[in-house]
């Protein structure tokens, strides 16, 4: 497991890069703060993103948001304080795991499998969700054609989807291909 760290104490930051490694990580990085984290994820080809914060602001959030939407991946945050609304905006902006009162050694391995889980069940559900919602699109423009060959051909619903899954087939393309094509044309 490949971790980029971010920690803005040096002497912290030995230890804590210590404790990842006797946890079996590979520590790829160290950075001093989440200042251009997606370019620092890159260049580390990093799998993982620990982050050992006192206070986590609101600039460290949102280079994880842009983490997050440009180059996912889990992220812990370990901080000295947790107020809900801190937490909820650290969640908000991507980050996998948020634990309150600082990094141990020995939750180190275990905290890290679990925001990887966490982050992979996220994925799949956004998935999902871009796949629902690209059916959803395509079958609203499927019923707008459908609508008009109807109308302007005033024919029935059944063969106007027939009409359309022929042009479909004919020219190789999917039916909301041919669909958009036909709302664009008229």
């Amino acid at each position: 497991m490949r971790v980029l760290l971010v920690d803005g104490e040096p002497d912290r930051a030995a230890a804590v890069k210590t404790g990842l490694e006797s946890a079996g990580c590979a520590v790829v990085a160290v950075a001093p703060d989440v200042a251009d984290l997606t370019r620092l994820v890159r260049e580390a080809e990093a799998d993982v993103i620990v982050c050992d914060l006192d206070d986590p602001g609101r600039d460290a959030l949102e280079s994880m948001r842009a983490l997050n939407r440009d180059e996912p991946r889990p992220v812990v945050v370990f901080a000295a304080r947790g107020e809900p609304d801190q937490i909820e905006a650290a969640i908000e902006a991507g980050v996998a795991a948020y634990v309150v009162e600082g990094l141990a050694p020995n939750r180190v391995r275990p905290v890290i499998e679990v925001a990887i889980r966490r982050f992979r069940a996220h994925q799949a559900l956004r998935a999902k969700l871009e796949q629902a919602e690209a059916t959803l699109a395509d079958r609203v423009v499927i019923e707008r054609a459908k609508g008009v060959l109807m109308q302007r051909r005033r024919l029935s619903e059944e063969e106007a989807y027939r009409l359309m899954r022929r042009w479909a087939m004919d020219r190789g393309e999917k039916l909301a291909q041919v669909a958009q094509q036909f709302l664009r044309e008229i």
